[in-house]
């Protein structure tokens, strides 16, 4: 069984090849644009393998907005949506309590409003009725007097309840972009670019995104409008609620999405949406102190921003509380009213973090006992988990195992027994290589319902089908993945020489922002660098470096890795994986690496297991000579001595060989000790018992010093005496 504690080495993989002719065609894309090599080399890595596909990629041009007309049922969307507004019908927008769900609501309850229309909008709790639509909803819905319902972000499995509402002579308009089972409700329209007889070019749209398409269709088709003057008012006034959702769904940013996200992010910077800016500000504490004072530090606005912490504050609402709060903040109009329910939204976040690191670490505790070498999908279940919560745990747990992982939570019932019948609610996650939807859709006949995507879907499951769901989706799995899917794989874009690295690179890949799926931040290589200072910084949360190539120093930052997790020390040759930043500080920008994995140098590496294979034969009887300096003298002892003791004191019992080597690589204290010679003296120690010494695992010691009055006799060493005698004199 595996350690969940243990950390696994990642395999690095280069997108391309260094090749001549890869060489000519990136010159060719850098002469005609006037760009970096660098950046069309990025481009190339993309799949703008030719000048004109990198000019349309970066200054993405107008025609790859597609027809929305070409989008199945759009028509008869619009159609039902001009009826319901010219009769005064009230429409409710029925919509998920995810980010995706509460930017479609927001985004087309104000384009109905702007019409004139009259409209509210419902999101089910999450804890109390579950994803999807329900009939519940629907009577409540119905007692309020609507006539017409429009889902979005949900609604393409709704087929009983589509038909319940009508047998209540209510209407349903369908718009979704999840994933399509056999057979569709039978609305007055299903807008799903996903359906399978639908042939909308671009299949990756977030649900905000169909209800962007949806509404460009109706300025085109109502109001007469042409095309690019529907998309440019719909984008004047959504494009930021859009960007939100596209960029919170983890969406491609590709083709419509990444223009999208550009004008989105764009109106972000500038946004005169009252409940945005709070929600900026509450979640933007910094402050920076110049000469003239203290002033707030204009947050800069990057997909990455909005994903790691806008979102997760709109998406705490859903998942603790009610998405009606994040509703209500882009709703509003009122400054103070918007910085209360910010500040809500803020707290109710750290909640959600204390609930997630809670699960995580039950999570943890129950994979210790499952065998994830002989079950490759990872199904754990409790009672109690909070729904909300579980599919962010479910992310952790297979981003760090490089495994399908699915957490499901039981409530119970009112006896307060557990019983077969007991719902569970889940959430799961997957790997490349295996479709989520696909592997539920094989295991459904255990399942009460599912849905979702290829790599994320939720599903409910009785507790008396689990085991027999967990055997087989593992059967699936098994079937489907291989070794090499689960393992840790990150790709790199290029390799970079340590020269590379400036500011003028640093800026020139901003060109092709925003990133996101199917557009990543760039992944560097650069190899053989010389770490020339590591220090933790947020209570050792967090790892700053100094990597250098002998005459200059870079600084890079190594989030969420201790110092003492990385196993290396001030003077290693390190390979590098990482993101080039630029660090803003008192008016000046610097280049800044952003690591997002370490490891000793191959060089360094092969050194190692040369000098492990020496040691192994010196041990075993070969003859050495003065020059290999392996034979320790007692000054060598006390220097090894004296830093154990330092260690205990310090309150660790534990050291690692390399920890050891890199405290006496430079001569410190006069004293030099290499690899070989630091193996001899550790067995030394435990042969004489000057240390008690245990091998916890390769090359990690731990010890205990018993204090003696008498100095040790070094020559009393068998294995000493021996060494000597294979000393070629």
């Amino acid at each position: 069984m595996q350690n969940q504690n243990e950390k696994k080495e990642k395999n690095w993989i280069l997108k391309s090849t260094d090749t001549p002719e890869l060489a000519e065609k990136v010159s060719k894309i850098a002469s005609a644009l006037g760009i970096n090599p660098v950046v069309a080399r990025l481009l190339y890595n993309r799949g703008y393998k030719d000048e004109a596909a990198a000019k349309s990629f970066i200054y993405m041009e107008s025609e790859m907005l597609s027809d929305p007309f070409r989008m199945k049922d759009v028509e008869a969307a619009i159609d039902g949506i001009k009826d319901a507004v010219a009769r005064g019908e009230k429409i409710t927008v029925y919509g998920d309590y995810d980010v995706d769900g509460v930017t479609s609501v927001c985004t087309l309850y104000l384009y109905l409003k702007s019409l004139g229309a009259s409209v509210e909008y419902y999101i089910p709790n999450r804890a109390g009725e579950g994803y999807g639509v329900s009939t519940q909803a629907i009577d409540a819905i119905k007692e309020n007097g609507t006539g017409l319902i429009i889902t979005v972000d949900t609604g393409t499995t709704a087929i009983e309840e589509v038909e319940y509402a009508k047998s209540l002579g209510i209407r349903f308009i369908v718009t979704d972009h999840h994933e399509c089972h056999a057979a569709l409700p039978e609305a007055m329209a299903v807008v799903n670019p996903r359906r399978p007889d639908c042939d909308y070019p671009f299949k990756e749209l977030a649900g905000v995104g169909v209800v962007f398409k949806l509404i460009c269709a109706y300025e085109e088709r109502v109001f007469g409008k042409s095309r690019i003057d529907a998309a440019k008012k719909i984008f004047s006034e959504y494009a930021d609620l859009v960007a939100i959702g596209t960029i919170a769904d983890v969406m491609p940013i590709k083709e419509e999405n990444r223009i999208i996200v550009k004008y989105g992010l764009d109106m972000i910077e500038r946004t005169s949406r009252v409940g945005l800016a709070a929600l900026i500000e509450a979640s933007s504490a910094k402050t920076e102190v110049q000469r003239t004072g203290t002033r707030k530090k204009k947050t800069k606005i990057t997909s990455g921003y909005i994903g790691y912490t806008i979102a997760p504050r709109i998406n705490a609402a859903g998942r603790i509380k009610t998405a009606s709060m994040a509703v209500e903040l882009f709703l509003c109009e009122d400054k103070s009213r918007a910085l209360i329910i910010a500040e809500e939204l803020c707290k109710t976040n750290k909640e959600r973090q204390s609930e997630e690191n809670k699960i995580m670490r039950e999570a943890y505790q129950k994979i210790e006992k499952y065998d994830i070498d002989e079950n490759p999908v990872i199904v754990l279940d409790a009672d109690n988990w909070h729904h909300g919560v579980i599919g962010i745990v479910a992310s952790r747990i297979t981003e760090k195992y490089a495994r399908p992982a699915i957490l499901v939570s039981f409530e119970g019932n009112e006896s307060g027994t557990p019983s077969p019948d007991d719902i569970g609610k889940g959430s799961g996650r997957s790997i490349k290589g295996m479709n989520l939807v696909d592997a539920l859709c094989h295991c459904s006949e255990h399942l009460v319902k599912f849905g979702g995507h290829e790599l994320a879907a939720g599903l409910s499951v009785t507790r008396g089908e689990l085991d027999n769901f967990r055997c087989l989706i593992n059967d699936y799995a098994r079937s489907m993945l291989t070794e090499k899917d689960m393992v840790q794989t990150v790709e790199a874009d290029c390799e970079l020489d340590f020269g590379e690295l400036n500011l003028s690179l640093a800026k020139s890949i901003q060109l092709l922002e925003p990133y996101g799926v199917s557009n990543p931040i760039p992944v560097f290589i650069m190899r053989g660098v010389t770490v020339a200072e590591i220090s933790g910084i947020s209570d050792g949360k967090h790892t700053r470096l100094a990597l250098g190539n002998g005459r200059y120093n870079i600084s890079a930052m190594y989030f969420s890795n201790s110092p003492e997790s990385l196993g290396i020390y001030v003077g290693d040759k390190v390979d590098v994986l990482f993101n080039l930043d630029i660090n803003e500080w008192a008016g000046r920008e610097n280049v800044q690496l952003i690591v997002r994995d370490l490891k000793p140098s191959k060089q360094e590496a092969e050194q190692t297991q040369a000098l492990r294979e020496r040691f192994e034969e010196i041990k075993n009887g070969a003859h050495f000579t003065a020059e290999e300096d392996v034979l320790p003298s007692r000054e060598d002892f006390a220097a090894v001595y004296r830093f154990m003791l330092a260690t205990l004191r310090s309150g660790s019992d534990t050291l690692t060989h390399k920890k050891i080597l890199s405290k006496f690589r430079n001569g410190d204290d006069g004293v030099y000790i290499g690899y070989v010679k630091l193996k001899i003296i550790v067995m030394v120690m435990k042969e004489l018992n000057i240390a008690n010494i245990e091998d916890v695992s390769e090359e990690v010691y731990r010890f205990n010093i018993q204090y003696k009055t008498t100095k040790t006799e070094l020559d009393k060493s068998t294995l000493l005496r021996r060494l000597r005698s294979q000393l070629i004199r």
